[in-house]
């Protein structure tokens, strides 16, 4: 029986809902490096036309998730270490700029948002739900950039990110709590007016992915590409 895919008041196009389900079965390690990935299966099983996957497949192949190559398989693609870093170095030159920019257009901007993210956040923990708690993570820094008038940020930011993000699931087994705490810190800087305090806050929180990729390598090795080990 395929699994049909059904449309919500226009919300998202077929290519999004495929792009997002597959996306969070390559992330959860349901889709491991190397499984063979086809157009017609995928359709098949989805009960869609080949277009909306093919779309699907190209946006995740742009985001380093698929490697699509011509006239041979298409596989999910193994974490790349390199491009991690690369993500990083981005992900920490746009977004301390960004929580400065929040902190800088502080005054009169509504930030319940981000405390409703943050209750949301504990409520994933208790219930033992990374997946949530990923999505909810992505939603925070996203409501940042938009605090910070730089929303466009975010686009770029998530174009650059597929490697991090197979990362960062994996590691919120161990760190969970604590990216919660670092999330915490965030929002109290950029309440209490302090830039300083919400750069290192933020600088601080990114950075610990380089440290979670020595233990997700030892645990996990076979989802890296080992060219690079």
């Amino acid at each position: 029986m395929p699994e049909k895919l059904e449309l919500e008041h226009g919300r998202e196009t077929l290519t999004d809902m495929i792009h997002d389900r597959l996306y969070r079965q390559v992330v959860e390690n349901e889709l491991l490096p190397g499984t063979k990935m086809s157009e017609a299966d995928v359709a098949r099983k989805l009960g869609v036309s080949r277009q909306p996957v093919r779309d699907a497949f190209y946006r995740l192949s742009q985001q380093g998730f698929l490697l699509v190559r011509p006239q041979r398989a298409t596989l999910v693609a193994p974490i790349s270490i390199e491009a991690v870093m690369q993500a990083l170095f981005i992900r920490t030159a746009l977004e301390t700029a960004t929580v400065q920019a929040a902190v800088d257009a502080g005054a009169g901007r509504d930030m319940t948002e981000l405390d409703r993210l943050l209750e949301a956040q504990k409520k994933a923990i208790e219930a033992d739900d990374r997946m949530r708690f990923h999505r909810l993570d992505d939603e925070l820094h996203h409501r940042i950039c938009d605090l910070s008038g730089h929303g466009y940020t975010w686009a770029l930011i998530r174009e650059h990110k597929a490697h991090m993000d197979r990362i960062r699931f994996l590691s919120l087994s161990f760190t969970a709590h604590d990216a919660l705490a670092e999330h915490e810190n965030i929002v109290a800087a950029i309440k209490a007016g302090n830039g300083e305090a919400a750069i290192a806050a933020m600088r601080h929180h990114l950075s610990r992915i380089a440290e979670s990729i020595a233990r997700i390598h030892e645990t996990h090795p076979d989802l890296f590409d080992q060219d690079q080990s």
